[in-house]
């Protein structure tokens, strides 16, 4: 089943002295990039929200205005999803249409491409309907909005029940969505937030 990828890599990184997260390097790879290779398998469109540069192929925006946080980066990626719509390009065979589901993701992430195709693969077991997005669960109970699946039109759904999308919690926008827990997969979660997560990556990523 083909799953757009919305990348958030706009984040200001203040516990890193602000240093930006898409850059950072583990295992030789930048985080972007590592992010990115779950496109391969989701096999849709992919969009990057942030500042800095992006591969070829990849359509990069930014929310306006900027640093709104996660809920106005992913509504700004969305609409940058629809503008590619290759409906209306003269390349439209060579580019993926518009996909029933989307997966969200935060840069910061060094293990989300085998958390993703982890979900990818549990999105073909699903009922018809029922359910709104996959994620994984944390050893401390807390689901992963930012590496989880999204049905598109559960997730529109939501950002048009909001007065606005800036500073809003991501708890808010997709708390109430009807979930689906993956186990598989959820030993690659873990995040970067500061020099201590970075060094823990470092040695094992």
């Amino acid at each position: 089943m083909t799953v757009d990828l919305l990348v958030l890599a706009g984040g200001r990184g203040e516990r890193l002295g602000g240093q930006d997260k898409a850059a950072i390097v583990v295992a030789g790879r930048t985080l972007l990039d590592r992010v990115l290779d779950a496109a391969q398998t989701l096999g849709g469109r992919t969009v990057v929200v942030g500042h800095g540069p992006v591969p070829a192929g990849v359509v990069r925006t930014l929310e306006d205005p900027p640093d709104g946080g996660p809920v106005a980066g992913i509504a700004a990626g969305l609409a940058a999803l629809d503008d590619a719509d290759p409906a209306s390009s003269d390349d439209a065979a060579a580019r993926p249409a518009a996909a029933d589901w989307v997966a969200v993701v935060a840069v910061d992430q060094p293990g989300a491409t085998p958390a993703l195709v982890a979900l990818h693969t549990a999105l073909g077991s699903l009922p018809t309907d029922g359910v709104d997005a996959l994620s994984h669960v944390d050893g401390t109970g807390h689901r992963q909005w930012l590496l989880a699946l999204y049905r598109r039109a559960a997730l529109d759904a939501a950002l048009a029940a909001l007065p606005e999308a800036r500073d809003v919690s991501v708890r808010r926008l997709v708390g109430p969505l009807r979930w689906h827990e993956v186990p598989s997969g959820a030993d690659h979660l873990g995040d970067i937030d500061t020099w201590g997560d970075l060094e823990r990556w470092q040695r094992d990523p």
